[in-house]
């Protein structure tokens, strides 16, 4: 990377109106860095998926372990605490950025190294896996990728021209999702005996083809090499962004102090407390259909393995669809977009429901214990999970195109992290929710005496004494499935004008006074 490509200093100083029409020629370098650092971010948060997925197979593992686990993505909804000082505190002769971009990513490398030694012993316990303890340590992992997501979110609005911060979003989302893959998808697969056997050998072997703590060994290798790269090769623009407050031009830098008081007064401003809350919920309304089908599919017979292939099959549009919606949801009203296709999405709850409920009844199994997946279940399985990230990233794009354009380039880091921390808050908080209270929705009978429910150990330690056993005779999942669609409903008849509006405002009402 020459000094060609550095950040454009007149990006924050152009006058011009905004949104400017896009024009990549100049940033296809920087384009390509922030994919890069994104695909990065990306690889923490895959491992963070594929865990459940892994413990959901295991011995003992409830759906209140799972709720425990989901605290692990906590970190991303909480950086706005720290945000303030990433964006303040920093040593300029090595970048405003990469003063905390380098040092953080060489502790992801170290603590995936640390974790690959010790995983197997954390993941396959005789008794139970150590669920608390691999909640702490991806709690430390997502809480150093969320920093490092403040550090980029910051560069890429100085990184990029000011007509093409719109496609930060797009470099976001499609690193992400490259880098989950990576980190969820082809793991998971390349660990398992049953696909490695079916797929990849000639002659059936126990065991994967690499072990899980492999890729946590090799990635944490791959994060120390190229962060090392990035800090020898890439030049980081050491003219800061200055604003003129009051009449009187501010500093080159604001101190942690500074950065707090400006934090409030963005949430002083009347739009972005309209759309906190709206993020805050908006997610109630599908938040059973993401966190919640993939493991009731998998209880109802589906192979873990199986799920994943068809995932990973479709897996391209999750990299595809950031770079076609981007000029539908980098121009003027973002919001729109995402908006039109909300109805969509809380429809996919309805088809999810049914695609669980007839999973048992259209998988069998053979004489010989071999699971029998007819193939049309397949197209109906692949039908639903192509829509659902289609709409899915979709909306994402859209999201983070509005950030960007509303975002003010002084303090950019915190106003994007502000809105990002909003909106993942507004995830963390309903999955941990959905998970937690499927097994409360749950209604349970003995078969041999209805007054006992199962609803602890004892009761069903004396239902089996009967010899008998408990059978679900109302599933929490289809009741939360419903309640998600009512309120969701609710959240589009309110929010649907209101932020229809917000994206009419002028770029000074965005503007920190």
């Amino acid at each position: 990377m020459s000094e060609k490509d550095e950040e454009k200093p007149d990006a924050l100083e152009s006058n011009s109106p905004y949104p400017a029409k896009p024009n990549l020629k100049g940033d296809w370098m920087n384009i390509n860095l922030l994919l890069l650092l994104y695909m990065f971010q990306g690889i923490p948060l895959g491992f963070s998926d594929a865990i459940p997925l892994i413990l959901q197979n295991q011995k003992n593992v409830s759906y209140h372990d799972q709720a425990v686990f989901s605290i692990s993505h906590w970190p991303f909804s909480l950086k706005l605490l720290w945000a303030p000082i990433v964006d303040s505190l920093f040593i300029t002769k090595i970048g405003r950025r990469k003063s905390w971009l380098l040092p953080v990513q060489y502790l992801l490398g170290i603590l995936l190294l640390y974790s690959s030694f010790n995983l197997d012993n954390w993941m396959y316990k005789e008794n139970k896996p150590q669920v608390n303890m691999l909640a702490f340590i991806f709690v430390v992992l997502n809480f150093l990728a969320a920093t490092q997501d403040i550090a980029v979110d910051g560069w890429a609005l100085s990184l990029l021209k000011k007509e093409n911060v719109g496609y930060a979003s797009m470099c976001n989302s499609t690193g992400q999702a490259i880098g989950v893959f990576l980190g969820y998808i082809v793991p998971i697969l390349l660990d398992s005996e049953r696909f490695c056997n079916n797929f990849l050998r000639s002659t059936p072997s126990k065991g994967g083809v690499v072990s899980m703590k492999s890729f946590f060994y090799f990635w944490g290798i791959a994060f120390i090499v190229v962060t090392s790269l990035v800090g020898i090769l890439k030049k980081e623009n050491k003219k800061l962004p200055s604003k003129s407050v009051d009449g009187k031009i501010d500093g080159e830098k604001f101190n942690v102090l500074q950065t707090y008081v400006m934090l409030w007064d963005i949430m002083k401003i009347s739009g972005v407390r309209t759309l906190a809350l709206a993020l805050l919920t908006y997610k109630i309304g599908f938040v059973a259909t993401a966190n919640v089908t993939n493991l009731k599919l998998m209880s109802a017979g589906l192979p873990k393995d199986d799920l994943l292939i068809v995932i990973t099959a479709l897996y391209p549009v999750k990299v595809i669809i950031p770079l076609v919606v981007s000029k539908f949801t980098s121009g003027p009203k973002p919001m729109s977009a995402l908006l039109n296709v909300f109805p969509f999405r809380l429809l996919l709850g309805f088809v999810a429901a049914l695609l669980v409920y007839y999973t048992p009844i259209l998988i069998k199994k053979g004489g010989n214990g071999e699971i029998i997946i007819p193939f049309e279940y397949y197209v109906y399985l692949g039908i639903f999970v192509f829509v659902f990230e289609v709409v899915v990233y979709f909306m994402l794009v859209a999201m983070l195109a509005f950030f960007s354009r509303i975002s003010d380039p002084l303090i950019g880091g915190t106003y994007m992290t502000l809105l990002n921390t909003v909106s993942n808050l507004g995830t963390s908080w309903t999955t941990t929710l959905s998970l937690s209270v499927v097994e409360w929705l749950t209604f349970k009978s003995c078969t041999s005496n209805l007054k006992n429910n199962c609803s602890s150990n004892n009761h069903i330690e004396e239902c089996k004494l009967d010899g008998q056993s408990c059978t679900i005779f109302l599933d929490g999942y289809y009741l939360e499935i419903a309640i998600c669609l009512v309120l969701g409903t609710m959240w589009y008849v309110y929010y649907n004008k209101k932020l229809r509006n917000l994206q009419k405002k002028s770029e000074d009402h965005w503007t920190v006074k």
